[in-house]
């Protein structure tokens, strides 16, 4: 599979190393960052052996799916700030779906879950996680279901090829560095993410629809109330009070009423 940056990414000073198989792309792309990478700098692997998602769960990827990590550089942004890039990376990955799958969906097809999950149709079609690389940069792992779903998973979860997209998953790096790199300029180091927030918004799933946070020391009920300009999940509960979420776990609709 030819991987390949987009001209936008590469006039931007984005570099590729692509590999054949890699136990991790976040972790070799933080062994690049132990070695004095600091990017940004774009690690892919056909296959993906030992994938992990947030909380250190497993994340299972297929030959053929998109396993990609991006080690951004950090150095000299506020850590609140270094945190709202997980909206930037799902922003761009967004976009970057409506561009090679813009035959087979429309801009309503692909949602965004708070945190980092990117529906499609309601099932979950991709992950991404940050992981801190020390002070001067950050890792954004992306993990995108494009040919297969994992099986035996306890949500929904769907494939690019599922939608009838036909596209591989260097078409989608090849989109998604481009969208990266105007989704980057918007947040400016973190001083324009207002603009991201609204962008965000446009495209986040479950806003004004029932919603269940699992926290560690209990769960939330309510209403979905957007983020706030710090990227917390804002709450609306039936007392009327608003509550910002940091971290949980989050269920929408009728998995939000069960949970």
């Amino acid at each position: 599979m030819g991987f390949r940056l987009s001209p936008e990414a590469r006039e931007a000073g984005h570099r590729l190393h692509a590999h054949d198989t890699l136990g991790s792309t976040n972790s070799e792309a933080l062994a690049q960052a132990e070695a004095g990478e600091a990017g940004p700098l774009w690690i892919v692997a056909q296959r993906q052996s030992e994938g992990r998602g947030r909380r250190g769960a497993a994340w299972v990827s297929r030959e053929g799916n998109l396993a990609a990590s991006l080690l951004w550089p950090v150095a000299g942004i506020a850590p609140e700030q270094v945190a709202t890039l997980g909206f930037v990376a799902g922003l761009a990955l967004v976009n970057a779906l409506d561009d090679v799958a813009a035959s087979h969906a429309s801009e309503d097809t692909f949602r965004l879950k708070w945190p980092n999950d990117v529906l499609a149709n309601n099932e979950k079609l991709a992950g991404i996680l940050l992981e801190a690389a020390g002070k001067r940069a950050v890792v954004v792992g992306f993990g995108v279901n494009v040919l297969a779903a994992p099986d035996g998973l306890p949500y929904a979860a769907t494939s690019l090829a599922s939608l009838g997209c036909d596209a591989d998953a260097a078409d989608l790096l090849a989109a998604l560095s481009r969208r990266f790199v105007e989704a980057a300029r918007i947040w400016n180091k973190g001083h324009g993410f207002s603009s991201v927030r609204q962008r965000w918004l446009q495209r986040a799933a479950g806003i004004g629809a029932p919603v269940t946070v699992r926290l560690p020391d209990g769960t939330l009920h309510g209403l979905h109330d957007g983020i706030d300009e710090g990227g917390r999940l804002i709450i609306l509960a039936p007392d009327g009070q608003t509550h910002t979420v940091t971290a949980g776990e989050v269920h929408f609709g009728s998995a939000a009423t069960a949970a």
